[in-house]
């Protein structure tokens, strides 16, 4: 196997167990406050499917549990993505420390998901407050660390 695509297949683990810890950070967040889910990934699927002219098939209760599996899947591939790039950046001789690669992952996350939000018209984060910044950025954090820190031990061991 390439060394480029053992990079990005490690790379894509690495954003796995990020998204795993992502979605661990957030479910506490909610138990902890008593906050309802976030409906942005269900906007977000509804919002590109009227952009594509794609009606989602089903009955209403159907279609409201399809549209919350494609944006369970939505955050899955932005994590899986992620991942993928950091493997393929560390394979062009980036070596960054864990507290650098950390924030680099946590930043691209936040980005792609935040700028697909703005594009979509789903949220403005021009315009969130202080709570939401910190309920979007504490798990992006968690995904940072545990992607980078993964990939990390993939790399040591050469896996």
């Amino acid at each position: 196997m390439t060394t480029v695509l053992r990079a990005i297949l490690w790379g894509a683990a690495a954003g796995a167990a990020g998204t795993t810890a992502l979605n661990a950070v957030t479910f506490l967040d909610m138990m902890a406050r008593g906050r309802p889910p976030s409906r942005t990934p269900e906007e977000s699927v509804q919002r590109m499917a009227d952009k594509l002219g794609v009606q989602v098939p089903g009955d209403d209760e159907q279609r409201q549990s399809r549209i919350s599996g494609a944006g369970s899947l939505l955050g899955t591939g932005t994590g899986l993505s992620v991942g993928c790039v950091y493997g393929f950046a560390r394979s062009t001789g980036w070596q960054p420390s864990i507290p650098a690669a950390s924030l680099a992952n946590t930043a691209a996350a936040m980005s792609l998901t935040g700028f697909s939000l703005f594009t979509l018209k789903v949220s403005d984060p021009r315009r969130w407050g202080r709570s939401d910044w910190l309920s979007d950025l504490v798990p992006h954090l968690a995904y940072g660390v545990v992607t980078a820190l993964s990939y990390a031990a993939m790399a040591d061991r050469g896996l």
